[in-house]
């Protein structure tokens, strides 16, 4: 399918797929169930960055908010801020600036390693954020300003993670608020 078809059949669906080389597949969360950890890491994330990012161009969303890259993948990060928006009506980010994955147990290895190297190759993102879901750690890559990218492990509920890219930081206080994650 082209991402134009995919879209079209995207609209008579019961559940979000993803576009992966032309095949339309669940992502992995959808067939392993997200946990309540999950989730309420992923409400914390909205929340925060809702409020910091209130009155500013750019505005997180959920997982219905698809994300393309230059390949043709369509892929559904928990979390996207988007800097240019779109039509009310469109299912695709305008600016994919940030994208955040809390990662599970079952999906930790995709996450880390297949889905960021190919969100990589849009030009529009500048940070993407790899939540642990079991411990209170973060790995950030960062593109820097000649295209490469580098990352950082911010780690412990003390710590802030800079988003420059969208102009805030986040503490992980407020990442894991009412998980039980690093509270004993």
């Amino acid at each position: 399918m082209t991402a134009d078809e995919f879209y079209a059949w995207q609209l008579e669906q019961d559940e979000n797929y993803e576009l992966v080389d032309g095949i339309p597949v669940l992502p992995a969360k959808a067939m392993t169930g997200a946990s309540r950890r999950h989730d309420i890491i992923t409400v914390n994330i909205l929340s925060a960055l809702r409020q910091k990012l209130r009155g500013q161009p750019c505005r997180p969303h959920t997982d219905d908010m698809a994300v393309k890259n230059p390949a043709g993948n369509i892929r559904r990060p928990d979390v996207t801020v988007d800097c240019k928006g779109g039509p009310a009506r469109s299912m695709e980010t305008g600016e994919p600036r940030v994208l955040v994955e809390v990662l599970s147990p079952s999906t930790m290895a995709f996450d880390r390693f297949r889905k960021v190297e190919e969100v990589k190759t849009n030009a529009h993102v500048r940070a993407i954020l790899l939540v642990a879901s079991e411990s209170a750690e973060v790995i950030v890559w960062r593109r820097d300003r000649e295209g490469g990218w580098h990352s950082e492990i911010v780690e412990g509920l003390a710590a802030t993670i800079a988003l420059p890219e969208i102009g805030c930081e986040m503490g992980l206080g407020e990442v894991y608020e009412e998980t039980g994650v690093g509270s004993g």
